[in-house]
Protein backbone atom coordinates (compact mmCIF):
# COMPACT_ATOMS: atom_id res chain seq x y z
CA UNK A 1 0.00 0.00 0.00
CA UNK A 2 1.32 3.48 -1.35
CA UNK A 3 0.48 4.93 1.95
CA UNK A 4 -1.53 4.13 5.38
CA UNK A 5 -3.34 6.60 7.80
CA UNK A 6 0.06 6.52 10.18
CA UNK A 7 1.92 7.85 7.60
CA UNK A 8 0.16 10.41 6.38
CA UNK A 9 0.34 11.50 10.24
CA UNK A 10 3.86 11.34 10.70
CA UNK A 11 5.74 14.67 10.91
CA UNK A 12 7.18 15.84 7.83
CA UNK A 13 10.28 18.73 8.49
CA UNK A 14 8.44 21.12 5.66
CA UNK A 15 5.52 20.89 7.76
CA UNK A 16 6.96 21.03 11.06
CA UNK A 17 6.45 24.70 11.71
CA UNK A 18 2.47 24.49 11.63
CA UNK A 19 2.15 21.18 13.99
CA UNK A 20 0.10 22.76 16.33
CA UNK A 21 -2.92 23.81 13.26
CA UNK A 22 -5.48 21.59 12.48
CA UNK A 23 -4.22 18.93 9.66
CA UNK A 24 -6.39 20.54 6.82
CA UNK A 25 -5.53 23.70 7.31
CA UNK A 26 -1.62 23.71 7.90
CA UNK A 27 0.60 25.82 5.69
CA UNK A 28 -2.61 26.43 3.88
CA UNK A 29 -1.65 29.80 1.35
CA UNK A 30 -4.00 31.09 -0.76
CA UNK A 31 -1.99 33.25 -3.40
CA UNK A 32 -4.01 36.35 -4.44
CA UNK A 33 -4.50 37.35 -8.09
CA UNK A 34 -3.37 41.02 -8.58
CA UNK A 35 -1.39 43.19 -10.74
CA UNK A 36 2.34 43.55 -10.64
CA UNK A 37 3.91 46.96 -11.59
CA UNK A 38 6.52 44.57 -13.01
CA UNK A 39 4.25 43.16 -15.97
CA UNK A 40 4.32 44.57 -19.54
CA UNK A 41 1.50 45.99 -20.71
CA UNK A 42 -0.23 42.94 -22.40
CA UNK A 43 -0.19 41.08 -18.92
CA UNK A 44 -0.96 44.08 -17.08
CA UNK A 45 -4.62 44.58 -18.99
CA UNK A 46 -5.08 40.59 -18.56
CA UNK A 47 -4.74 40.74 -15.05
CA UNK A 48 -6.71 43.70 -14.32
CA UNK A 49 -9.39 43.05 -11.84
CA UNK A 50 -12.53 42.43 -14.03
CA UNK A 51 -15.21 44.44 -13.64
CA UNK A 52 -18.92 43.35 -12.51
CA UNK A 53 -21.42 41.28 -15.00
CA UNK A 54 -18.26 39.55 -17.01
CA UNK A 55 -19.25 36.17 -16.99
CA UNK A 56 -20.36 34.58 -20.05
CA UNK A 57 -19.38 37.61 -22.22
CA UNK A 58 -17.02 37.73 -25.31
CA UNK A 59 -13.86 39.83 -25.18
CA UNK A 60 -10.81 40.52 -27.67
CA UNK A 61 -7.87 37.88 -26.59
CA UNK A 62 -4.25 39.38 -26.20
CA UNK A 63 -2.03 36.92 -25.48
CA UNK A 64 1.26 37.00 -23.34
CA UNK A 65 4.09 38.77 -25.03
CA UNK A 66 6.14 35.71 -24.59
CA UNK A 67 3.49 33.72 -26.90
CA UNK A 68 3.00 36.61 -29.43
CA UNK A 69 4.83 34.90 -32.18
CA UNK A 70 2.86 32.00 -32.09
CA UNK A 71 0.35 31.56 -34.89
CA UNK A 72 -2.25 30.95 -35.02
CA UNK A 73 -3.46 33.45 -32.40
CA UNK A 74 -6.94 33.64 -31.09
CA UNK A 75 -9.04 36.41 -31.39
CA UNK A 76 -11.32 36.24 -28.64
CA UNK A 77 -12.54 34.17 -25.86
CA UNK A 78 -15.57 33.57 -23.66
CA UNK A 79 -15.47 34.23 -19.83
CA UNK A 80 -16.60 30.79 -18.45
CA UNK A 81 -14.25 29.93 -15.73
CA UNK A 82 -14.00 31.35 -12.50
CA UNK A 83 -10.19 32.24 -12.37
CA UNK A 84 -7.66 32.75 -11.24
CA UNK A 85 -8.28 29.37 -9.44
CA UNK A 86 -6.54 29.64 -6.05
CA UNK A 87 -2.89 27.62 -4.77
CA UNK A 88 -2.36 26.63 -1.74
CA UNK A 89 0.50 24.36 0.28
CA UNK A 90 -0.76 20.36 0.19
CA UNK A 91 0.32 18.46 2.76
CA UNK A 92 1.10 15.27 1.65
CA UNK A 93 2.82 12.39 3.52
CA UNK A 94 6.23 10.70 3.67
CA UNK A 95 7.84 13.73 0.58
CA UNK A 96 11.80 13.59 -0.57
CA UNK A 97 13.68 15.32 1.73
CA UNK A 98 12.78 19.41 1.64
CA UNK A 99 10.45 18.49 -0.92
CA UNK A 100 7.21 20.93 -1.37
CA UNK A 101 3.62 20.43 -3.19
CA UNK A 102 1.56 22.95 -3.57
CA UNK A 103 -1.52 22.57 -5.24
CA UNK A 104 -3.37 24.64 -8.28
CA UNK A 105 -6.82 24.26 -7.20
CA UNK A 106 -8.62 23.83 -11.20
CA UNK A 107 -11.13 21.78 -9.62
CA UNK A 108 -12.62 25.17 -8.53
CA UNK A 109 -12.90 27.07 -11.29
CA UNK A 110 -16.93 26.63 -11.55
CA UNK A 111 -19.61 24.18 -10.31
CA UNK A 112 -20.74 22.80 -13.30
CA UNK A 113 -18.31 23.81 -15.67
CA UNK A 114 -15.33 22.51 -12.98
CA UNK A 115 -12.20 21.33 -14.00
CA UNK A 116 -9.60 22.05 -16.35
CA UNK A 117 -12.16 21.69 -19.63
CA UNK A 118 -13.48 25.01 -19.15
CA UNK A 119 -10.02 26.77 -19.99
CA UNK A 120 -9.96 25.42 -23.38
CA UNK A 121 -13.88 25.75 -23.93
CA UNK A 122 -13.14 29.48 -23.34
CA UNK A 123 -11.15 29.98 -26.63
CA UNK A 124 -13.12 26.77 -28.31
CA UNK A 125 -16.88 28.37 -27.99
CA UNK A 126 -15.52 31.88 -28.33
CA UNK A 127 -14.32 30.07 -32.01
CA UNK A 128 -18.06 28.26 -32.63
CA UNK A 129 -19.73 31.53 -32.18
CA UNK A 130 -17.80 33.44 -34.38
CA UNK A 131 -18.09 30.61 -36.74
CA UNK A 132 -22.06 31.32 -36.73
CA UNK A 133 -22.74 27.55 -34.88
CA UNK A 134 -26.01 26.81 -33.32
CA UNK A 135 -25.14 23.64 -32.24
CA UNK A 136 -21.70 21.75 -30.55
CA UNK A 137 -20.59 18.22 -31.27
CA UNK A 138 -17.89 16.40 -29.04
CA UNK A 139 -17.05 12.92 -28.26
CA UNK A 140 -15.51 11.63 -25.26
CA UNK A 141 -16.26 8.67 -22.53
CA UNK A 142 -19.56 7.59 -20.94
CA UNK A 143 -18.23 9.74 -17.61
CA UNK A 144 -16.35 12.63 -19.88
CA UNK A 145 -16.11 15.13 -17.67
CA UNK A 146 -15.35 17.09 -21.16
CA UNK A 147 -18.60 16.18 -22.60
CA UNK A 148 -20.34 17.57 -19.37
CA UNK A 149 -18.83 20.69 -19.37
CA UNK A 150 -19.16 21.10 -23.29
CA UNK A 151 -22.92 20.42 -22.79
CA UNK A 152 -23.10 23.22 -19.79
CA UNK A 153 -20.78 25.69 -21.90
CA UNK A 154 -23.41 24.99 -25.18
CA UNK A 155 -26.35 25.82 -22.86
CA UNK A 156 -25.12 28.59 -21.15
CA UNK A 157 -24.53 30.40 -24.83
CA UNK A 158 -27.93 29.30 -25.74
CA UNK A 159 -26.50 26.13 -27.97
CA UNK A 160 -27.39 23.01 -28.54
CA UNK A 161 -24.88 20.03 -27.79
CA UNK A 162 -24.62 16.33 -29.29
CA UNK A 163 -22.59 14.04 -27.27
CA UNK A 164 -21.34 10.57 -28.75
CA UNK A 165 -20.33 8.75 -25.47
CA UNK A 166 -18.67 5.67 -25.43
CA UNK A 167 -19.54 2.83 -23.58
CA UNK A 168 -19.51 -1.25 -23.42
CA UNK A 169 -21.48 -3.55 -26.02
CA UNK A 170 -23.67 -4.63 -23.94
CA UNK A 171 -24.94 -1.25 -22.56
CA UNK A 172 -25.34 0.21 -26.00
CA UNK A 173 -28.37 -0.15 -26.37
CA UNK A 174 -29.39 0.84 -22.54
CA UNK A 175 -30.61 3.66 -21.14
CA UNK A 176 -27.07 5.42 -20.39
CA UNK A 177 -28.39 6.70 -16.51
CA UNK A 178 -28.33 9.24 -14.49
CA UNK A 179 -24.64 8.46 -12.51
CA UNK A 180 -22.18 11.46 -12.50
CA UNK A 181 -21.83 13.39 -15.40
CA UNK A 182 -24.62 12.11 -17.04
CA UNK A 183 -27.18 13.41 -15.00
CA UNK A 184 -25.50 17.06 -15.72
CA UNK A 185 -25.74 16.32 -19.32
CA UNK A 186 -29.23 15.20 -19.48
CA UNK A 187 -30.52 18.01 -17.16
CA UNK A 188 -28.87 20.62 -19.80
CA UNK A 189 -30.91 19.09 -22.35
CA UNK A 190 -27.73 17.12 -24.13
CA UNK A 191 -28.59 14.93 -26.97
CA UNK A 192 -26.71 11.80 -26.28
CA UNK A 193 -25.41 9.03 -28.97
CA UNK A 194 -23.81 5.64 -27.72
CA UNK A 195 -21.88 3.63 -29.14
CA UNK A 196 -19.98 0.61 -28.13
CA UNK A 197 -16.26 0.70 -27.27
CA UNK A 198 -15.45 -1.74 -29.96
CA UNK A 199 -17.00 0.40 -32.96
CA UNK A 200 -15.38 3.42 -31.61
CA UNK A 201 -11.76 1.64 -31.43
CA UNK A 202 -12.63 0.55 -35.22
CA UNK A 203 -14.10 3.68 -36.50
CA UNK A 204 -12.18 6.60 -34.86
CA UNK A 205 -13.36 9.46 -32.76
CA UNK A 206 -12.96 12.18 -35.90
CA UNK A 207 -14.65 9.94 -38.31
CA UNK A 208 -17.48 9.13 -35.49
CA UNK A 209 -18.14 13.37 -35.13
CA UNK A 210 -17.71 13.89 -39.23
CA UNK A 211 -20.79 11.27 -39.13
CA UNK A 212 -22.44 13.04 -36.75
CA UNK A 213 -21.88 16.80 -38.38
CA UNK A 214 -22.87 15.32 -41.88
CA UNK A 215 -26.53 14.41 -40.58
CA UNK A 216 -26.91 17.61 -38.78
CA UNK A 217 -26.10 19.76 -41.87
CA UNK A 218 -28.56 17.92 -44.10
CA UNK A 219 -31.04 18.57 -41.29
CA UNK A 220 -29.96 22.56 -42.13
CA UNK A 221 -28.04 22.86 -38.43
CA UNK A 222 -24.93 24.68 -38.32
CA UNK A 223 -22.64 22.34 -36.22
CA UNK A 224 -19.18 22.84 -34.53
CA UNK A 225 -17.12 20.27 -33.91
CA UNK A 226 -14.83 19.85 -30.69
CA UNK A 227 -12.04 16.97 -30.14
CA UNK A 228 -11.41 14.46 -27.58
CA UNK A 229 -10.78 16.27 -24.83
CA UNK A 230 -11.18 19.62 -26.45
CA UNK A 231 -7.44 19.14 -27.19
CA UNK A 232 -6.69 20.98 -30.77
CA UNK A 233 -4.02 23.48 -31.03
CA UNK A 234 -6.85 26.30 -29.72
CA UNK A 235 -7.47 24.54 -27.18
CA UNK A 236 -3.96 24.52 -26.11
CA UNK A 237 -4.40 28.13 -25.31
CA UNK A 238 -6.52 27.63 -22.50
CA UNK A 239 -3.50 26.22 -20.67
CA UNK A 240 -1.15 28.79 -21.83
CA UNK A 241 -3.47 31.61 -20.64
CA UNK A 242 -2.89 29.34 -16.74
CA UNK A 243 0.58 29.67 -16.90
CA UNK A 244 0.39 33.41 -17.51
CA UNK A 245 -2.25 33.49 -14.84
CA UNK A 246 0.45 31.29 -12.43
CA UNK A 247 3.40 33.88 -13.49
CA UNK A 248 0.80 36.44 -11.84
CA UNK A 249 0.34 34.79 -8.60
CA UNK A 250 4.01 33.80 -8.37
CA UNK A 251 4.78 37.60 -8.39
CA UNK A 252 2.29 38.68 -5.88
CA UNK A 253 3.41 35.66 -3.38
CA UNK A 254 4.72 37.24 -0.35
CA UNK A 255 7.53 34.03 0.21
CA UNK A 256 8.77 34.81 -3.79
CA UNK A 257 7.57 31.35 -4.43
CA UNK A 258 9.46 29.58 -7.36
CA UNK A 259 8.10 26.84 -8.39
CA UNK A 260 11.10 23.85 -10.35
CA UNK A 261 7.77 21.45 -11.67
CA UNK A 262 4.60 20.85 -12.90
CA UNK A 263 3.21 17.57 -11.73
CA UNK A 264 -1.10 17.44 -14.27
CA UNK A 265 -2.56 13.96 -15.36
CA UNK A 266 -2.64 13.71 -18.75
CA UNK A 267 -5.80 12.42 -20.33
CA UNK A 268 -6.29 13.63 -23.99
CA UNK A 269 -2.77 16.10 -24.15
CA UNK A 270 -4.01 19.37 -25.01
CA UNK A 271 -3.34 20.55 -21.16
CA UNK A 272 0.09 19.15 -21.45
CA UNK A 273 0.93 20.66 -24.41
CA UNK A 274 -0.41 24.46 -23.19
CA UNK A 275 1.20 24.02 -19.44
CA UNK A 276 4.66 22.50 -21.12
CA UNK A 277 4.58 25.14 -24.02
CA UNK A 278 3.71 28.11 -21.92
CA UNK A 279 6.15 27.21 -19.07
CA UNK A 280 8.90 26.58 -21.43
CA UNK A 281 8.08 30.26 -23.46
CA UNK A 282 7.56 32.40 -20.46
CA UNK A 283 9.27 32.82 -16.65
CA UNK A 284 8.43 29.82 -15.35
CA UNK A 285 10.31 27.64 -16.88
CA UNK A 286 9.21 24.63 -14.70
CA UNK A 287 9.34 20.96 -16.05
CA UNK A 288 5.99 19.54 -16.70
CA UNK A 289 5.64 15.95 -15.49
CA UNK A 290 2.47 14.63 -17.13
CA UNK A 291 1.06 11.27 -15.91
CA UNK A 292 -0.67 9.41 -18.64
CA UNK A 293 -4.11 8.01 -17.85
CA UNK A 294 -4.60 6.07 -20.86
CA UNK A 295 -2.24 5.35 -23.82
CA UNK A 296 1.42 5.27 -23.70
CA UNK A 297 4.25 7.56 -23.04
CA UNK A 298 5.66 7.90 -26.74
CA UNK A 299 1.63 8.31 -28.10
CA UNK A 300 1.54 11.38 -26.01
CA UNK A 301 4.76 13.04 -27.35
CA UNK A 302 3.69 12.70 -30.99
CA UNK A 303 0.42 14.35 -29.99
CA UNK A 304 1.89 17.12 -27.85
CA UNK A 305 4.21 18.06 -30.87
CA UNK A 306 1.14 18.12 -33.49
CA UNK A 307 -0.75 20.34 -30.83
CA UNK A 308 2.89 22.65 -30.68
CA UNK A 309 3.39 22.44 -34.23
CA UNK A 310 -0.27 23.54 -35.02
CA UNK A 311 0.92 26.99 -33.36
CA UNK A 312 4.17 26.86 -35.26
CA UNK A 313 5.92 26.78 -32.02
CA UNK A 314 9.26 25.91 -32.54
CA UNK A 315 9.48 23.46 -29.84
CA UNK A 316 10.55 19.92 -29.15
CA UNK A 317 8.02 18.17 -26.62
CA UNK A 318 9.82 16.33 -25.51
CA UNK A 319 12.12 18.68 -23.87
CA UNK A 320 9.22 20.47 -22.07
CA UNK A 321 7.34 17.60 -20.71
CA UNK A 322 7.99 14.11 -19.31
CA UNK A 323 5.17 11.56 -19.77
CA UNK A 324 5.39 8.40 -17.16
CA UNK A 325 2.61 5.46 -17.20
CA UNK A 326 0.24 5.75 -14.45
CA UNK A 327 -2.72 4.09 -16.26
CA UNK A 328 -2.65 1.26 -14.60
CA UNK A 329 -4.98 -1.39 -15.65
CA UNK A 330 -6.76 0.66 -18.14
CA UNK A 331 -8.46 3.99 -18.68
CA UNK A 332 -11.26 4.76 -16.17
CA UNK A 333 -10.60 1.26 -14.54
CA UNK A 334 -9.20 1.75 -10.93
CA UNK A 335 -7.72 -0.68 -8.42
CA UNK A 336 -8.72 -1.13 -4.85
CA UNK A 337 -5.52 0.28 -3.92
CA UNK A 338 -6.13 3.68 -6.11
CA UNK A 339 -9.26 3.46 -4.66
CA UNK A 340 -8.50 3.29 -1.38
CA UNK A 341 -5.56 6.31 -1.69
CA UNK A 342 -8.47 8.69 -3.09
CA UNK A 343 -10.32 7.97 0.45
CA UNK A 344 -7.24 8.64 2.40
CA UNK A 345 -5.92 11.67 0.76
CA UNK A 346 -9.59 13.18 1.10
CA UNK A 347 -9.39 11.89 4.84
CA UNK A 348 -5.87 13.31 5.54
CA UNK A 349 -6.00 16.51 3.75
CA UNK A 350 -9.57 17.76 2.93
CA UNK A 351 -8.43 17.11 -0.82
CA UNK A 352 -10.81 15.14 -2.72
CA UNK A 353 -9.44 13.80 -6.22
CA UNK A 354 -10.94 11.84 -8.75
CA UNK A 355 -10.61 8.33 -9.65
CA UNK A 356 -9.35 8.74 -13.27
CA UNK A 357 -7.32 11.36 -13.75
CA UNK A 358 -5.43 13.70 -10.50
CA UNK A 359 -6.22 10.50 -8.56
CA UNK A 360 -4.15 8.02 -11.24
CA UNK A 361 -1.36 11.31 -11.43
CA UNK A 362 -0.88 11.78 -7.51
CA UNK A 363 -0.75 8.01 -6.63
CA UNK A 364 1.79 8.28 -9.63
CA UNK A 365 3.60 11.21 -8.54
CA UNK A 366 4.29 9.95 -5.08
CA UNK A 367 5.35 6.55 -6.18
CA UNK A 368 7.66 7.44 -8.14
CA UNK A 369 8.52 9.87 -5.16
CA UNK A 370 9.28 6.70 -3.20
CA UNK A 371 11.08 5.15 -5.70
CA UNK A 372 13.41 7.97 -7.18
CA UNK A 373 13.56 10.19 -4.09
CA UNK A 374 16.80 11.83 -5.30
CA UNK A 375 14.86 13.50 -8.24
CA UNK A 376 12.59 15.00 -6.36
CA UNK A 377 14.37 16.38 -3.32
CA UNK A 378 14.67 19.90 -2.86
CA UNK A 379 12.23 20.88 -5.59
CA UNK A 380 8.67 23.07 -5.43
CA UNK A 381 6.09 20.92 -7.21
CA UNK A 382 2.82 22.85 -8.24
CA UNK A 383 0.05 19.55 -8.97
CA UNK A 384 -2.76 20.74 -11.18
CA UNK A 385 -5.73 19.22 -10.11
CA UNK A 386 -8.02 18.86 -12.76
CA UNK A 387 -11.51 18.38 -10.98
CA UNK A 388 -13.24 15.46 -11.96
CA UNK A 389 -15.25 15.00 -8.80
CA UNK A 390 -18.32 13.70 -10.47
CA UNK A 391 -16.47 10.88 -11.54
CA UNK A 392 -16.38 9.52 -7.84
CA UNK A 393 -20.44 8.53 -8.52
CA UNK A 394 -19.44 6.15 -10.90
CA UNK A 395 -17.32 4.17 -8.46
CA UNK A 396 -19.53 4.51 -5.53
CA UNK A 397 -19.62 0.85 -5.42
CA UNK A 398 -16.17 0.18 -5.48
CA UNK A 399 -16.02 3.23 -2.41
CA UNK A 400 -18.61 1.53 -0.10
CA UNK A 401 -16.34 -0.75 1.36
CA UNK A 402 -13.94 2.23 2.06
CA UNK A 403 -16.61 4.68 3.83
CA UNK A 404 -18.26 2.39 6.36
CA UNK A 405 -17.71 5.34 9.39
CA UNK A 406 -21.28 5.85 10.48
CA UNK A 407 -23.67 4.59 12.94
CA UNK A 408 -26.59 5.00 14.76
CA UNK A 409 -26.77 7.16 17.43
CA UNK A 410 -27.18 5.79 20.80
CA UNK A 411 -29.17 7.83 23.35
CA UNK A 412 -29.56 5.92 26.21
CA UNK A 413 -33.12 5.86 27.99
CA UNK A 414 -32.44 8.21 30.63
CA UNK A 415 -32.80 11.57 28.81
CA UNK A 416 -35.50 12.88 29.41
CA UNK A 417 -38.12 13.57 26.61
CA UNK A 418 -40.55 16.30 26.01
CA UNK A 419 -43.01 16.43 23.89
CA UNK A 420 -42.82 18.66 21.37
CA UNK A 421 -38.49 20.00 21.62
CA UNK A 422 -36.52 19.01 19.16
CA UNK A 423 -39.83 18.33 16.61
CA UNK A 424 -38.90 19.07 12.70
CA UNK A 425 -42.24 18.74 11.45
Amino acid sequence: MLCSSNSFRSLNPIFSSSINKPLIFRSLRIIKFTVSAKMDQNDAAAAAAAPPFTFLTRKPYSPPSWASHLNPLPSHTFSLGHLPTPIHKWNLPNLPYNTEVWLKRDDLSGMQLSGNKVRKLEFLMADAVAQGADCIITIGGIQSNHCRATAVAAKYLNLDCYLILRTSKILVDEDPGLTGNLLVERLVGAHIELISKEEYAKIGSVTLTDILKEKLLKEGRRPYVIPVGGSNSLGTWGYIEAIREIEQQLQTARNKLKFDGIVVACGSGGSVAGLSLGSWLGTLKAKVHAFSVCDDPDYFYDFTQGLLDGLNAGVNSRDTVDVQNAKGLGYAITTSEELKFVKEIATETGVVLDPVYSGKAAYGMLKDMAENPKKWEGRKILFIHTGGLLGLFDKADQMAPLVTNWSRMDVHESVPREDGIGKMF
